[in-house]
């Protein structure tokens, strides 16, 4: 039955009564008039509680408490599933949290919790209530609990017309979005201690600049590498693969059936979303109106962060999004890769086999005689190597590094594929998983990993106490940002036309800016890319490349705008850094730019950053531990372990060892040498 069809055979108006939010809004109601409203008598109980009432916690502390459970908890083999997660749905102050934040996200401000009004507690309680007692439908837009502070309210009947453009809309409601983010609050603190070191994606703390550094400080030495495509379990998965998975850290029920609901709402879009297709080619086709934002509203993005938003890794382009899940489902994609994270360090250990003829890796896989400063150096001399292999993962892609032979990669990659298609159900080829050698270069992330061949001379003591000197062959990993990956991304963005001699193209976006605008978002826009790139070899080169495109890009379009024909005429008036105006040479009747400037009738003109080499930074090798771990979870594992009296007591006992003192030791001293320098000078006064 199509949409049109349901829509006549409905009821019109219980349909107009069942929507909340067509109701006027209910007039501001102090506490204490509410209080004073309410019936004497216990017989007489309200229909809904007080939600003053029930605002009896700080959220913040409560989520803290949650996230230092969860990674106390860790240290249990195997960790317990959490079977009580209903609690933390009923508390209104959580609530009110994810209220805050969904409205950062649509108006672009945080509200302060004092100026939320009664009637936005009210329905907050409402929507609590519905979830709770499992009566709460995801994309259900006829009955709604609460409304965005953006929407306006309905206060007459609606046509159905309106109707059907209420119910086909591609937004989903503003509820929806409130519900994310009390399950994200809960669902991210149980787990993030389960997943693995080696996952980066949609993770606090975690980012692509760590897999670059990972990368450079870890993955010296490999031969083979595997680069795999999963991405299709970002886009469709199984609601049962990610049920079972979210299962062994969750075993509360109403949360359970609340996000399988929510993922199966993916199977009902499709009437939808083809009935909007079809409405959207009736559409006439008719001029664009320039649309006015409101007070409430939240301004776009300015051009220089969408252009770097648009230069996105294809690492990075794709986010996940099950059903009505939203922000939700980035968490459960980890979630599901994580069964894949967690064979994969099996597998590592497993793989692992040292050799004593070896120079590196003799002992174990950590025996710390790595240098983090510096790509690790790695001999080539000798028959016999030691067998390793590294993973990393960032969202739907991952990399394996092999040092052995290439049968173990083809092998690897066998079992990756029937564990794909065990587990997850997707079918995998060989072109999903490719095997190529470090001397072809392996792209990752707009970065192209490979190797230098370098010839040291090793100088070391001999038999005898003799200095000997002898050259060796090695290789050090190199790790360069991807020069026509940065071609092809500002080709799509209409920058530059061409592959092999690229030729810059006008920035028609920026024709109606001033000279000053442009140049500042220009110059924040190299800021970003030049931070991109910031743990790349040939970080100078890719950065002036990047600058001279965006140099010669704004050169033609000031040409075209002040009719200056060419380039070097730009140049010629505005100098290499585009830095002086333009629009004097038209109007020599014109006050001086200086005068102007001073009189703070015009704005600065700032120049184009990195207009030569020696402006560009170098590329950043601070050194990056092999074993790292983000601040906020060495900050949790500090914590808990003060929190243990048992640490406690050997960190007391090996001060003591070490003949130190504590700052409290050294405070009560004080204190108490002051008191006895008192009483001495008191008696000696009185005996005077």
């Amino acid at each position: 039955m199509s949409l049109r069809t349901k829509l006549k055979h409905l009821t019109y108006k219980p349909l107009i009564r069942s929507l909340s939010y067509l109701n006027p809004p209910q007039p501001q109601v102090s506490h204490q008039q509410r209080l004073q409203q309410q019936p004497s008598s216990p017989r007489f109980a309200p229909l809904q509680e007080d939600p003053y009432s029930l605002l009896k916690e700080d959220p913040i502390q409560v989520l803290s408490d949650l996230w230092v459970k969860t990674f106390s908890q860790q240290r249990q083999q195997p960790p317990k599933p959490f079977t009580n997660l209903t609690g933390f749905l009923s508390k209104l102050d959580l609530w009110i949290l994810a209220y805050q934040r969904t409205c950062a996200h649509f108006c672009g401000t945080f509200p302060p919790r004092n100026a939320l009004h009664s009637n936005v507690l009210s329905d907050l309680l409402s929507l609590r209530n519905a979830v709770v007692h499992s009566k709460f439908l995801w994309n259900c837009k006829t009955h709604q609990f609460i409304r965005g502070p953006n929407e306006k309210p309905i206060t007459k009947l609606l046509s159905r017309r309106q109707m059907n453009a209420i119910l086909t809309s591609e937004n989903p409601p503003f509820q929806d979005r409130v519900v994310q983010e009390v399950l994200l609050m809960i669902l991210e603190p149980v787990f993030e201690p389960r997943f693995s070191s080696k996952s980066y994606a949609f993770r606090p703390g975690r980012n692509a600049h760590t897999v670059i550094r990972t990368i450079r400080s870890n993955f010296a030495g490999y031969l083979w590498f595997l680069r795999g495509d999963l991405s299709g379990i970002l886009d469709e998965v199984d609601v049962n693969v990610v049920m079972s998975c979210v299962e062994k850290g969750v075993k509360d029920k109403k949360v359970l059936n609340l996000i399988k609901s929510g993922m199966k709402g993916a199977l009902n879009n499709g009437l939808a979303e083809v009935e909007s297709k079809g409405n959207k080619s009736k559409r006439k086709k008719g001029q664009t109106k320039k649309r006015i934002l409101n007070e409430n509203e939240p301004k776009p993005d300015p051009y220089w962060l969408r252009t770097f938003f648009n230069f996105a890794p294809q690492e990075a382009a794709r986010v996940p999004n099950y059903g009505y899940c939203g922000i939700l489902s980035p968490l459960l994609a980890n979630v599901c890769l994580n069964e894949l994270d967690q064979m994969m360090v099996e597998k590592i250990v497993d793989f692992f086999k040292p050799c004593e003829q070896d120079s590196i890796w003799k002992y174990s896989i950590n025996d710390g005689c790595h240098n983090p400063s510096w790509p690790e150096f790695v001999p080539s001399s000798g028959r016999e190597k030691t067998r390793k292999m590294d993973y990393i993962r960032f969202g739907g892609h991952f990399l394996i590094g092999i040092r052995g032979p290439r049968d173990e990669a083809v092998g690897i990659r066998k079992e990756i594929i029937e564990f794909c298609d065990n587990k997850f159900g997707i079918r995998l080829d060989n072109s999903k998983i490719e095997i190529e050698h470090i001397t072809r270069g392996i792209d990752f992330l707009d970065h192209t990993i490979c190797r230098r061949v370098i010839y040291p001379t090793l100088r070391y003591t001999g038999t005898g106490g003799k200095i000997v000197s002898e050259k060796g062959v090695g290789t050090l990993l190199s790790v360069v940002a991807s020069l026509q990956q940065c071609i092809r991304q500002f080709r799509r963005l209409e920058f530059v036309k061409g592959d092999r001699d690229p030729e810059p193209l006008p920035c028609t976006p920026m024709l109606y800016s001033g000279q000053a605008h442009t140049n500042s978002q220009m110059n924040k826009f190299l800021e970003t890319m030049a931070d991109w790139y910031k743990y790349a070899d040939n970080r100078k080169r890719i950065v002036g490349f990047c600058a001279y495109v965006i140099r010669s890009s704004l050169a033609k379009l000031y040409a075209a705008r002040y009719r200056l024909k060419s380039r070097a005429k730009v140049y010629k008036i505005a100098t290499r850094t585009l830095s002086r105006p333009l629009s004097e040479s038209s109007n020599n009747s014109a006050p001086e730019y200086s005068d102007l400037l001073r009189l703070g009738l015009v704005d600065a003109i700032e120049g184009v950053q990195f207009s030569r080499m020696s402006f560009i930074p170098s590329c950043d090798y601070s050194p990056f531990p092999r074993n790292w771990v983000p601040d906020h979870e060495r900050v949790l594992h500090e914590y808990i372990n003060l929190q243990d009296p048992k640490f406690f007591c050997e960190m007391q006992k090996s001060l003591k060892r070490q003949v130190l003192s504590l700052p409290q030791d050294e405070i009560s001293e004080i204190l108490w040498s002051c008191k006895l320098l008192g009483m001495q000078n008191y008696c000696l006064n009185g005996a005077k």
